[in-house]
């Protein structure tokens, strides 16, 4: 009979697995008032929630009670959300809570999240949509409250790092029920002004009521369309509203938001000289590589030795006349081989008809060799002097037979008068000789 009976722990884990599986208690809100609190610092923490009637136990884990915007305290109505379950050592049911927040801002929380999610499913905080920053702005439109600590250090910041922007601040409400329609009148006021480069949206940080005209859906799809690149500096750096989703580029602070929005002036002129000097560096080895080329072309044999610039043609000539030279005695030799075995074949024969005819042939074939020989040698002549006169044009000695010369002085050319000094002897070289001569007088040609 003992098996009908249950053990505690049995029951308890019966109990356990009902909170569980029951979807109701899966995610509960819940609201009432702090009670038993005791601060662990960097630990979970352990509480109760109570009302007029009834009272749970709740726990907090450390990750989600980190992530609270407030202090909670003793006798602090607050909202909950969080899931039920039986703890089993204990036998007792308690709330693990996920969220929590004060009471009477827990409406304002449910709707944002609503529009979050809502603006999300349309995509306006993806990251396609987004505006690069111009890197080098020449305007920038600062839309904020005219007074308190925003704007003072949004200008001091942009104007200690570029001084050259100019920066125009348009006066703004950003709290209030007049705020959202303000702040969509800036915005758009300045996108059809439209020679801005950027727009800083910002104001300091508050509650969520105070921060509310930032999650205004006008004032998101506003900032959305919106032509010009917006950085959005709204709250510390813990808030988060629609306005900085949204935007093209989110500041933790109005001072991280002047900093995105320009570059340090200081950094980008050393860069540009940094530029300079690496150009500079370029164009002065570029100019002293080609300066070792020219020399390097100067000195060479074409110039110093103008008859070597055709001797290999002269010899390339040479060879070819040998070789034709050979070539003609090699085909006469063949010939007469060939007409003495005729010859000595007609005499075996005895035919005096047959030798007359073949008389009549060599004489023809002697006729024709002759006349085939005095052809080429004519051509080749023909030839030979077409190439001669090709390698006479471009011999600097026809330069100077036109009347130019060169000058040396120690078997040195003088390209400058600065390679002469009075007294010295020099060599004037001719087409057909050499002048010997002493200077007498130096003078330089003044520039015209």
């Amino acid at each position: 009979m003992t098996e009908q009976y249950l053990t505690v722990t049995a029951l308890t884990k019966y109990l356990k697995r009902k909170f569980e599986a029951d979807p109701y208690l899966e995610r509960v809100f819940l609201t009432g008032e702090i009670s038993n609190f005791r601060m662990r610092p960097n630990a979970h923490q352990y509480f109760s929630l109570k009302d007029t009637q009834a009272k749970i136990s709740a726990i907090m884990f450390k990750g989600a009670f980190n992530q609270l915007k407030f202090q909670p305290e003793e006798g602090m109505k607050v909202l909950v959300i969080g899931r039920i379950s039986l703890y089993e050592p204990g036998g007792s049911y308690q709330i693990y809570i996920e969220h929590m927040e004060p009471d009477g801002v827990g409406a304002l929380y449910q709707a944002l999240e609503k529009s979050k999610q809502a603006l999300l499913k349309e995509g306006l905080f993806k990251d396609e949509f987004k505006q690069p920053l111009v890197k080098y702005p020449k305007r920038i439109a600062v839309i904020t409250s005219p007074s308190g600590a925003v704007v003072r250090d949004i200008i001091t910041t942009i104007k200690r790092r570029y001084p050259i922007v100019q920066l125009v601040v348009f006066p703004t409400l950003v709290q209030g029920d007049k705020a959202a329609d303000d702040i969509v009148k800036r915005i758009k006021e300045v996108d059809k002004i439209g020679d801005f480069d950027t727009m800083i949206v910002g104001r300091g940080g508050g509650s969520i009521e105070d921060l509310w005209p930032f999650n205004e859906e006008r004032v998101v799809r506003t900032i959305f369309e919106a032509r010009t690149p917006i950085v959005s500096s709204v709250g510390h750096e813990t808030d988060v509203t629609l306005a900085d989703l949204v935007a093209d580029v989110r500041a933790a602070t109005p001072t991280a938001a002047a900093e995105l929005a320009t570059p340090v002036l200081r950094e980008e002129i050393l860069k540009i000289k940094e530029k300079e000097n690496r150009l500079i560096q370029g164009v002065s080895h570029q100019i002293q590589h080609k300066k070792q080329r020219y020399q390097h072309l100067g000195e060479s044999f074409v110039f110093k030795q103008p008859k070597r610039l055709y001797e290999a043609f002269s010899i390339q000539l040479d060879t070819l006349n040998r070789r034709l030279e050979h070539s003609l005695k090699l085909e006469i030799q063949e010939k007469n081989k060939k007409f003495l075995l005729l010859e000595k074949k007609l005499e075996a024969q005895q035919l005096s008809e047959r030798l007359s005819l073949l008389n009549q042939q060599m004489t023809y074939l002697d006729e024709a060799l002759t006349k085939n020989m005095a052809q080429l040698m004519s051509d080749k002549k023909r030839q030979l002097g077409q190439t001669m006169v090709s390698l006479d044009l471009l011999s600097p000695l026809q330069t100077m037979l036109r009347g130019y010369s060169y000058v040396t002085v120690n078997d040195h050319i003088i390209k400058s008068i600065d390679s002469v000094a009075k007294d010295d002897k020099i060599s004037i070289h001719l087409s057909d000789g050499i002048v010997e001569a002493v200077v007498e007088e130096v003078s330089k040609e003044e520039e015209k």
